[in-house]
């Protein structure tokens, strides 16, 4: 009567090898590690990296426990273990003396991060130790803000470019035009022109206010952006820069940071176990801005025509890319990109296929309409500095989507098509506000938790079995499988532990229990109704499933609310808790009866359980 067959036993062995399995890593020790990546856009880490880093240790006479190539591309670093702190920061300065050509100019930046031991068998299957919070590991936290003003300065460059070229289009001539702080001038000799420029514009840039202002031969239309459309350039910015923020925090390996808008205009970066924060603070202000202009082809370095640089452009030398002479018009910016590939031209070379969004595309037909054979120069800005990535010959007039071609190598189109994807931030940002977390005060944290979870499993388990017997041995064996299962999936899915999550742990023990408590109970109640002791046992899990499925399901109605409305800790707790209940209605269901089958299933004249005192007059259960 309650008996398993044998498949459903090698499926509860298989579920405990596999959550021994995925907590296992959690109990590794974690061991001072160096992460080398790549201090500028332009540069990547390779295989010769890591023998520049394995010979610098060398040199100076630093043991490791090992060096690796880590990740692909931008992403790529390069890790280095140590057996202590003290060998941990001696490598840094070493590395960074090596390493670095600049030390205020850094090729490679040199992050201090630590690293759990985790056996490379069971990282190839994915079994990695559960990401740690804030809170319980220590780190940094950054609260970044949108500077207006500068995306203002982009903003008003761009309209300035395609002002100029929409004018040129509609054949409406002007007399200059200028950049005034966050307004344009355009100058015309009459009030005809200046009226046909402002329908022309009105009519292509919907975001625009106009003004007209002087007299006579002097007049001027001021083109201004609108309050509302400012605010949401800012927004679009912020949501953006969220998306590039993400992308680029992989340099420092950090396991789950946390990136997400505050307000309207800012971001907050929470780096869990980072320890060297004026590196991270380094890497996430150096990201960079994307922008497309022209190569002023009147100018030619390196001859006489290069002694005078026209007003409109300017020179950049071969430590930026060039030598190479650029407009300063911005024809297009990064946030217009909505997807970059590497792929090959029509003669099978390397090139970047990029797809733009309705205004990129117009804005770039515009730009090129007239530039056929000219080139087009790709830079990026980090830290104020320029940098040349590429400047491609315009083959045709392009539109929405286009090829860049001439890139040398697969490998450099790579390099450019991710980079165009995720390398630009849309709106520049400033650091707000730094706080730091120190590794101390979050072990302090994980002891808490640990003790509270431990004592509280204790506690349960002390109560079950006095009050239950050897039923309440049964429920403990499925509560602790409960746990295993628990952690094994908070490992296997990679999620960040808070101090909220702890709770979440506390919280599932206790309702796990109360499964069993529910089975238990209704067991008694088929022994008081006169029923054998194995019919009661079947009648009670049978019974109590109705009742244990609908508390689970309503508790779980509302975990799921509190995941899809709620935001940091209260998300991570309801994480937590929607786990625990899946992993409680298996173990206090399936495990339990389980171990009861596995106990009493065999016995075929069963006469008495251990289950407690069962308040009946003249029967006994007691074992």
């Amino acid at each position: 009567m309650n008996r398993y067959p044998v498949w459903k036993y090698v499926l509860i062995a298989v579920a405990l090898l596999l959550g021994a399995l995925y907590t296992a890593p959690n109990y590794f020790v974690e061991s001072p590690a160096l992460q080398v990546t790549t201090g500028k856009a332009t540069m990547k880490i390779t295989s010769d990296t890591a023998a520049q880093v394995e010979s610098a240790l060398k040199s100076s006479g630093i043991a490791t426990d090992g060096i690796s190539q880590d990740g692909t591309g931008s992403s790529s670093s390069v890790r280095a273990l140590f057996r202590s702190t003290d060998d941990q920061f001696k490598a840094k300065l070493a590395l960074e003396r090596a390493l670095n050509r600049d030390p205020v100019d850094p090729d490679y930046i040199v992050t201090v991060n630590l690293v759990k031991n985790v056996p490379k068998w069971m990282q190839a299957v994915r079994a990695l130790p559960m990401n740690l919070g804030l809170d319980l590991r220590g780190g940094v936290h950054f609260l970044l803000q949108v500077d207006a003003a500068a995306t203002l300065e982009t903003k008003v460059k761009g309209i300035q470019a395609s002002a100029r070229s929409t004018l040129r289009d509609k054949n409406i001539r002007h007399t200059g035009i200028e950049r005034v702080g966050s307004r344009i001038e355009i100058k015309f000799r009459d009030a005809a022109t200046r009226s046909a420029a402002r329908d022309a514009l009105a009519g292509q840039m919907a975001d625009l206010a106009f003004a007209d202002s002087g007299e006579g031969e002097d007049l001027k239309l001021v083109v201004t952006l609108k309050p509302d459309a400012l605010k949401r350039t800012v927004e679009d910015g912020v949501k953006q820069n969220i998306s590039t923020l993400s992308k680029r925090i992989n340099e420092l390996g950090v396991s789950e940071p946390i990136i997400q808008q505050q307000g309207p205009d800012r971001i907050v970066i929470q780096l869990p176990g980072v320890q060297d924060v004026a590196h991270a603070k380094d890497i996430i202000g150096r990201t960079a801005t994307l922008e497309l202009r022209m190569v002023d082809k009147s100018v030619v370095p390196g001859t006489e025509s290069a002694a005078t640089i026209p007003l409109n452009s300017e020179l950049f030398g071969p430590e930026q890319g060039g030598p190479l002479v650029v407009s300063k018009d911005v024809i297009l910016t990064g946030d217009y990109i909505s997807s970059a590939v590497a792929s090959f031209d029509q003669n099978q070379q390397p090139a970047v296929s990029l797809d733009l969004n309705g205004d990129g595309g117009r804005k770039i037909r515009l730009a090129t309409r007239d530039n056929v054979g000219n080139k087009m120069a790709i830079l990026l800005k980090e830290k104020g500095k320029y940098t040349i990535l590429s400047a491609p010959t315009i083959q045709s007039e392009l539109g929405s989507s286009f090829q860049i071609t001439n890139m040398g190598s697969a490998e450099k189109s790579t390099e450019l098509a991710l980079l165009l994807r995720s390398g630009a931030l849309s709106a520049p940002m400033e650091f707000i506000e730094e706080r730091v977390i120190g590794p101390q005060l979050g072990a302090e944290n994980i002891a808490k938790g640990l003790y509270s979870t431990v004592y509280g499993f204790v506690a349960i388990a002390i109560f079950m079995i006095i009050y239950y017997h050897l039923f309440g041995v049964f429920s403990v064996l499925a509560l602790a499988s409960n746990l295993l299962f628990l952690l094994a999936l908070l490992s296997l899915m990679q999620v960040t532990l808070t101090l909220p999550g702890i709770a979440a742990i506390a919280l599932a023990l206790g309702m796990a229990i109360d499964a069993n408590v529910l089975i238990n109970e209704r067991i008694r109640e088929e022994l008081r109704s006169g029923n054998t002791a194995q019919a009661s046992i079947s009648a009670g899990f049978d019974r109590a499933w109705a009742t244990i499925l609908d508390s689970n399901v309503t508790t779980l109605i509302v975990g799921i609310a509190l995941w899809a409305f709620g935001s940091g800790p209260v998300r991570g707790f309801a994480v937590v808790h929607v786990l625990g209940i899946l992993t409680s209605m298996f173990s206090a269901v399936f495990v339990s009866r389980g171990v009861v089958n596995l106990w009493y299933g065999r016995k075929k004249k069963l006469s008495t359980v251990s289950i407690g005192t069962v308040w009946a007059p003249g029967l006994s259960v007691k074992e």
